[in-house]
């Protein structure tokens, strides 16, 4: 993770040696870039999809804060647009002004409102810090269940559970309700961001967190917006209806499963330091004595964020979440909850604001180049010969795993979800909806696959207490374990409920 006090890459000091890890993602554009584009991909689609992984690469061995790396990726791409980013028909038409056009796809992803919410909630939890009331129910969260630090993972999952049916953005259920209060968590135990401390308990309720918003918006239809419009497309490109209950019953089985064993499988993988301590609930009962009753700055906060969370489970039909979280944060200034001087502090809410982005539009460029249609067809050539089943099960986990290529589930489903639709078509005896299902299945849990994948995954590593190394790698081996198990539990359970 970056330093927050000086900017700088973990570890690196404004005067440090170049590193080899600032090396190695100009080394992967420059050997993408000049090997050959593969059969059937034009020639400026290659390069870009080399400076794409150079980002992603860079990203992972982070030489440069996560802001920096994609502002760098996406001004490349602005500065040689004409040959990554427009094809030659493109630059032929009259009249297109390439310098135009790039420029503006560079800061489409600033107009992005998930962007904008995941900000949003970054602001919710420096409202939380500034009036004390963040501190206040971590507290008394500590008071009640701290003597384990296990139970405090199942008390965050639970919350997470609890709202997921009535708020259709994971962002604003997890990163702007649950992040801000558990936030406040490991300080009690003397865990610290950016710190070697971090892993006494921050790690683990960090983790805890987005893995269990992933499997909860898999296991509701109305607990992630890309659901929703997954279900029009399925519809439109299939002519498959799937209902509520038919969604829930589903993922059922295999999401009530995960919900039980990931703050167990997490406590066993990426262990806490602190495990229990009859002594933390002794001084959190004590520290809230030392508070005194609630201040009139927390009540009014608390009507805010219980507005915030009646508009994002109800409002949906007449106001957007995102806008739901501007409205929220213009009152919090209005009301003197915090300062417009607390906002442009907030470093970490504008550096996530930065790097998430230009990650929104180079993963969007992508499409616009025609890379993701291009790979779609050729994992649909190599689908002949298959059988259904075979068929059905390779190309679920192709459409789980190229999540690594997107920072939005709403751009995976638009760009992705009518190709592979559309190759099961071409598969005879390919049950379809049963397929259309077990692609919609996996929308939520792919979001625990990279720092960027679902709304409030930019928020949990933003938070400092899960470094770009441990992300990737937990991203990887719970991403196996999640979709194991709706393939060998969900599979089964579906074919037993037809």
């Amino acid at each position: 993770m970056s330093n927050p006090k000086t900017g700088t890459a973990s570890g690196q000091g404004p005067g440090a040696a170049f590193p080899w890890r600032a090396l190695l993602p100009i080394a992967v554009v420059i050997a993408l870039a000049l090997a050959p584009a593969p059969e059937g991909l034009p020639q400026h689609a290659w390069y870009f999809f080399a400076i794409f992984a150079g980002v992603i690469v860079g990203l992972m061995v982070e030489p440069l804060p996560g802001g920096a790396i994609g502002l760098i990726g996406v001004t490349l791409v602005t500065v040689l647009a004409p040959w990554v980013l427009f094809s030659p028909a493109e630059m032929a038409k009259d009249g297109f002004k390439p310098a135009n056009a790039a420029l503006t796809w560079a800061l489409s992803g600033f107009s992005n409102s998930t962007v904008w919410l995941i900000f949003g909630a970054f602001m919710f939890a420096l409202g939380y810090e500034k009036t004390g009331l963040g501190r206040r129910i971590a507290l008394l969260l500590v008071k009640s269940m701290g003597k384990r630090t296990l139970t405090l993972g199942y008390a965050v999952t639970i919350a997470d559970l609890l709202l997921a049916p009535f708020t259709p953005s994971n962002t604003a259920r997890s990163g702007g309700t649950i992040y801000p209060v558990i936030r406040n968590l490991p300080a009690l135990y003397d865990s610290k961001p950016n710190d070697p401390s971090a892993r006494r308990m921050g790690s683990y309720l960090m983790w805890v967190a987005i893995a269990a918003t992933c499997v909860t918006s898999s296991m509701f239809l109305t607990a992630l917006a890309p659901n929703l419009l997954a279900l029009e497309l399925v519809k439109k490109t299939a002519a498959v209806e799937i209902s509520w209950a038919q969604w829930f019953l589903a993922f059922a089985p295999v999401g009530v499963g995960l919900l039980v064993l990931v703050p167990l499988l997490t406590y066993w993988i990426y262990p806490p330091g602190v495990k229990s301590g009859e002594e933390v609930p002794r001084w959190a009962g004590a520290e809230l004595q030392k508070m005194g009753g609630v201040t009139r700055r927390e009540l009014t906060l608390a009507v805010l964020v219980l507005l915030a969370l009646a508009l994002w489970i109800f409002g949906g039909d007449f106001i957007n979440a995102t806008t739901v979280a501007l409205v929220v944060i213009c009152l919090m200034l209005v009301t003197a909850v915090m300062s417009w001087d607390d906002v442009i502090a907030n470093k970490a809410a504008w550096n996530t604001l930065a790097w998430f982005a230009t990650l929104v539009a180079l993963a969007g460029g992508l499409s616009k180049v025609g890379f993701v249609k291009w790979f779609a067809d050729g994992v649909a050539s190599s689908m002949v010969g298959f059988t259904p089943f075979t068929a059905m099960i390779v190309l679920v986990l192709v459409f789980f795993f190229t999540h690594y290529l997107f920072a939005s589930i709403t751009a995976h489903v638009t760009a992705l979800l009518p190709v592979m639709l559309a190759v099961g078509t071409t598969i005879p005896g390919l049950d379809m909806t049963q397929f259309a299902l077990l692609l919609c299945l996996t929308l939520g849990i792919m979001g625990i696959l990279t720092p960027y994948a679902t709304g409030p995954s930019p928020v949990y590593y933003g938070s400092g207490y899960l470094p770009a190394k441990d992300f990737w790698i937990l991203g990887g081996v719970f991403g196996v374990i999640f979709i194991a198990a709706f393939l060998l539990v969900g599979l089964p359970w579906m074919a037993m409920i037809r």
